[in-house]
């Protein structure tokens, strides 16, 4: 199980790294123009602020473990990026945006597995 969270862990970490570089790095009209469209209700310091919180959590997943420094980190960053996923799954919602769900949903999961898992039987 150990291994297995490293996997979803490591799999989570370059996911939000990438989508956190994204969103810190493109313009909000560039990346409302790739498809990104609920980028439009909110401000752009706000959509920078999602992709840094997004890029720290994928740091928090992977650097405390590795470094073996101050672990509890690793379910707390988890913990963080499962409730940024919920808020992303809720906005998408209301929006009427289903199809866009299921990826936040996903990765809602499979955040909750990891700090399920590294709070509790397979802390480090």
């Amino acid at each position: 199980m150990n291994v297995t969270l490293w996997i979803i862990a490591g799999l989570l970490a370059a996911a939000f790294l990438a989508a956190g570089l994204m969103k810190t790095t493109q313009s909000k009209e560039k990346l409302s123009a790739s498809g990104m469209t609920w980028v439009d209700s909110f401000s752009p310091g706000m959509v920078k602020t999602i992709g840094a919180l997004e890029a720290l959590g994928a740091v928090g997943l992977i650097l405390p473990a590795v470094l073996d420094i101050a672990t509890v980190f690793v379910p707390l960053a988890a913990t963080g990026l499962a409730v940024t996923m919920l808020g992303a799954v809720v906005f998408h919602l209301r929006r009427g945006e289903t199809k866009e769900t299921a990826p936040s949903l996903v990765l809602l999961v499979l955040a909750a597995v990891v700090a399920w898992g590294r709070f509790g039987p397979y802390a480090f």
